[in-house]
């Protein structure tokens, strides 16, 4: 005899299996009691109807939603008529946060865990706490939906074959423009997570380190004033005085030409102008080689004309 498949919402007959309820339009539309186990629900990133139906479901259904922020999360759920009992989780109180919930998921409990806008765990916390949960050996269900990563890369208009999510840059411009240095190296198209505050200056590091490629700059997607930028990183850089800065943006930067064995001379040069204003003339070829994969005679004798350049032609050898 086949065995009977299982199924990850507990039916109605069940113990503590009541039905919940959610609306959408108006239309009250019943939601079992997910089966015990932490589930990863994606949440819209701005345009609250791109829930998805099973998201509402579980959110209905289970014992407790985690949220970064429960002031967040209650509009949605207060959208479809939810009436959720929330807890908040977040990078703040995660740790004494995260034994309670893996004590309610051992007691029996669904828990879901929300960020507040896309996929859990994509640059927001839940990475401890999924991990606990599966060396305790409960349950851990995804339930896909919106992701800022995935929706900048098909409105983009740059392949999308390879990519690499780099998240956050650092917020410090050294570090910043080291960390461009080592991605300038990488044969994918790259999707940078920033900041209104930083996203000028950022747009102004990548003009030195990848000027020559094709960019793309999404701000506030899905919401009601989306703005898709398409064009080369340099004329981004050179127009950024006059980008709205409002909003969350995700930027997403074309991969080096084809067929391009070594780093461009215009990244070689945004590298060795980053390193030089930190670093000694040999410390900046030794890192503009690692990345470049350049020659490093070739690197040494550009480093030496960027270094005139910037002492005014004075510069020594």
């Amino acid at each position: 005899m086949r065995a009977k498949a299982s199924s990850i919402y507990g039916s109605e007959g069940e113990t503590g299996s009541a039905l919940r309820t959610f609306s959408i339009h108006g239309q009250v539309l019943n939601a079992p009691r997910p089966a015990p186990g932490l589930y990863l629900v994606a949440t819209p990133i701005g345009n609250l109807s791109d829930i998805t139906l099973r998201a509402l479901e579980t959110l209905a259904g289970v014992d407790l939603i985690a949220c970064e922020d429960t002031r967040i999360t209650h509009r949605l759920t207060e959208r479809y008529a939810i009436p959720a009992q929330l807890t908040p989780y977040h990078e703040h109180n995660a740790a004494a946060a995260r034994p309670k919930i893996l004590e309610k998921l051992a007691q029996g409990a669904s828990v879901a865990l929300v960020s507040d806008a896309g996929t859990p765990l994509i640059s927001d916390p839940g990475f401890k706490l999924v991990r606990e949960a599966c060396a305790a050996g409960h349950s851990v269900i995804a339930v896909p939906g919106p992701s800022s990563v995935l929706t900048a890369l098909s409105v983009a208009a740059l392949p999308t074959d390879r990519f690499f999510f780099e998240g956050f840059l650092p917020s410090k411009q050294t570090a910043r423009r080291t960390r461009l240095a080592e991605l300038a190296r990488i044969d994918a198209t790259l999707v940078v997570f920033e900041s209104g505050n930083r996203v000028q200056d950022t747009l102004a590091d990548l003009a030195e380190i990848m000027g020559g490629r094709e960019a793309a700059i999404c701000r506030e997607l899905t919401k009601l004033h989306e703005e898709i930028t398409r064009a080369p990183i340099a004329e981004l850089a050179k127009d950024a005085d006059g980008l709205e800065t409002r909003g969350e943006f995700v930027l997403v930067i074309g991969p080096p030409a084809a067929g391009a064995k070594v780093m461009a001379e215009d990244e070689l040069d945004g590298v060795l102008r980053a390193s030089l204003k930190r670093d000694s003339v040999k410390d900046a070829v030794a890192h503009a080689v690692e990345v470049s994969g350049r020659p490093r005679r070739e690197v040494y004798a550009r480093a030496l004309e960027l270094a005139r350049e910037s002492r005014g032609g004075h510069g020594e050898d």
